[in-house]
Formats: structure tokens, sequence, C-alpha cells
């Protein structure tokens, strides 16, 4: 099995506001497993730091109202791009994300409320049969 793993989970600072999502957890699962990791913002042409931004409706936009759904969209395409070159069947992903969010992402009125869905990137790699998972799913027990 090949991984593709969400940057900001193994300590790249390119979350929106320039800090990262490093988990230990799993680092500790990634010690012996092949992988390649991928930021779908910053491949989409956003910058870090940025704007939050939010799915709404069919559209990602950020708290200014700025339509960045062009930008999500990239960015799977090109996240999708580097999991088949490196022929890759899993990917882990940071749950809640515009781009990564697995099973939760947040409604789209910046209050912080999280619904049922799926990010952008974890969309198309779903659709394109690689496994899915959020950073809750991986359990090293």
């Amino acid at each position: 099995m090949k991984y593709l793993v969400s940057s900001c989970l193994v300590g790249m600072n390119c979350k929106y506001n320039g800090e990262n999502n490093y988990n230990e957890k799993i680092i500790n699962f990634l010690k012996d497993k092949q992988f390649v990791i991928a930021c779908p913002e910053q491949m989409g042409g956003l910058q870090t730091p940025r704007a939050k931004s939010e799915i709404v409706g069919k559209e990602v936009i950020t708290e200014f109202g700025e339509n960045v759904t062009g930008q999500y969209e990239k960015g799977a395409l090109e996240t999708l791009k580097i999991a088949k070159i490196f022929n890759c069947t899993h990917a882990i992903l940071k749950e809640k994300s515009p781009s990564c969010g697995v099973h939760m992402v947040y409604d789209g009125t910046f209050s912080g409320i999280k619904i049922q869905g799926m990010g952008r990137t974890a969309e198309l790699l779903t659709s394109e049969s690689i496994i899915v998972l959020s950073e809750d799913e991986i359990d090293l027990e």
C-alpha cells in the first residue's frame, strides 16, 4: 500500500493560518509505509497564510466572500495526479477541511458548526477508487 497524506498532518506549515496539524499518531503510523505528501490548497494556487474557506452549496467561499472554487478544484486535480503518479491506493486526509474533509466539513457559515460532508479533494480521490481515511481513523493498535 502507498499513501497520499495531507502535508499539514506531517508538520508542513500549509494551513490557512500558516500553521500545521502535526499528528504524532500519523507520523508513527507512516514510519514503515511508503507515502507522499500533498497540500491541495497550495497546489491549487492559494497562498499560505490565506483566508478561511468553507463549502457553501457547491462552491468554496472565503470568509470575505471570495469564490475560490476554481483553486480548490485545481488543487484536487493536482493531488489526484500525484496519487496516480505514485500509485497511491490510500489517502490520509485532514478532517473538516474544505479540501480534505472525509466525513465532516464546516457548514459554510464560518460559525464553527460542522456537518456531514466531504471536501473537494476527498470527493475526487474517492471517485477514483482511492481509499480515503481521516486522521481520526488511523489506529496503531
